[in-house]
């Protein structure tokens, strides 16, 4: 295992253990609002996050929970490597509010281009990335399999505290009252932010429906020049089957609960009939008629 990885396996570890013996409403805190992990986050790691400076050149991710950020992770990294045969060697925390405090003077030394990832809300992400015109990249999930897979991840990682039913979590994650918030406030706002030049919106069904296609596409929005073989190559590697067999080498014992399954559609699993009509409802109030939800789809993933 690569010292990169050994190490940000290491972070990841660490994380879980904190979270042992910790309830429910131990492990939120809330800060400006908008509830997170008490395990990964801290109010001191906002207060400092304020000296983060973005580059130009930065990889920006933005995804909300659950939503293939450990997987678009991979692949863009995967793809620096092979178009600027460069490799990158930070051990942080891939996701900028996660850490701690001193995390952003140590990325100060970090190469270019740095791969960059936060679950953070639009209003929350730090002016630097959009005074020095950062590229920002969104991966969106289907919110119905975004909560089945969120509430797996909670029930599945023995250190996390479990909710009592899916009952339960289906009405927390609706109001908004888990970990980084509300998946529609998050898609509301980026919506708006849609056609922006510096933002690229791209949906996990489209990348497990076409990978390469996703893969040119991502590289064109970054300005990156890879063959149509090293795209075949990225691809290939970068499947979500494939990033899940190397998992446990990669991201710790939690690697296989953080790519458990990949697959579309899975919320039919949990959903009563009752919760789906609920998410419909939800989904038409804060994002029918709208381009993103358009590009969602949600008429072909969501409906039973």
């Amino acid at each position: 295992m690569a010292d990169r990885e050994k190490t940000f396996a290491e972070e990841i570890e660490k994380a879980l253990e904190k979270s042992k013996g910790l309830n429910l409403k131990e492990l939120l805190f809330s800060y400006q609002g908008v509830p997170y992990p008490t395990t990964v986050c801290s109010a001191e790691t906002f207060q400092a996050l304020e000296n983060f400076e973005a580059r130009k050149d930065d990889v920006m991710l933005v995804s909300f929970h659950k939503c293939g950020a450990n997987w678009l992770i991979h692949l863009l990294n995967d793809l620096i490597v092979t178009t600027l045969q460069t490799k990158q060697e930070s051990a942080e925390l891939p996701f900028i509010e996660c850490g701690d405090p001193e995390k952003y003077q140590r990325m100060k030394q970090l190469p270019s281009p740095r791969v960059l990832a936060t679950h953070l809300h639009y209003d929350n992400l730090h002016k630097s990335i959009f005074k020095n015109k950062a590229k920002i990249l969104v991966v969106f999930r289907n919110p119905k399999d975004a909560a089945v897979s969120f509430f797996h991840f909670h029930n599945n990682v023995p250190t996390i505290p479990s909710y009592s039913t899916w009952d339960e979590f289906f009405s927390e994650f609706m109001n908004g009252k888990v970990s980084w918030g509300s998946y529609f406030d998050h898609a509301v706002t980026w919506n708006k932010h849609i056609d922006d030049e510096n933002v690229l919106i791209i949906t996990y069904e489209e990348l497990k429906e076409n990978l390469a296609s996703g893969v040119k596409k991502i590289a064109e929005f970054f300005g990156f020049s890879p063959s149509a073989e090293q795209i075949q190559a990225i691809a290939g590697r970068g499947t979500f089957q494939a990033v899940r067999d190397k998992a446990l080498e990669t991201h710790g014992s939690a690697g296989p609960l953080l790519f458990r399954k990949g697959v579309v559609g899975d919320w039919k699993t949990l959903f009563t009939d009752v919760q789906s009509k609920e998410m419909d409802a939800k989904f038409n109030e804060c994002l029918g008629g709208t381009n993103l939800g358009a590009k969602l789809k949600y008429g072909v993933y969501c409906k039973a």
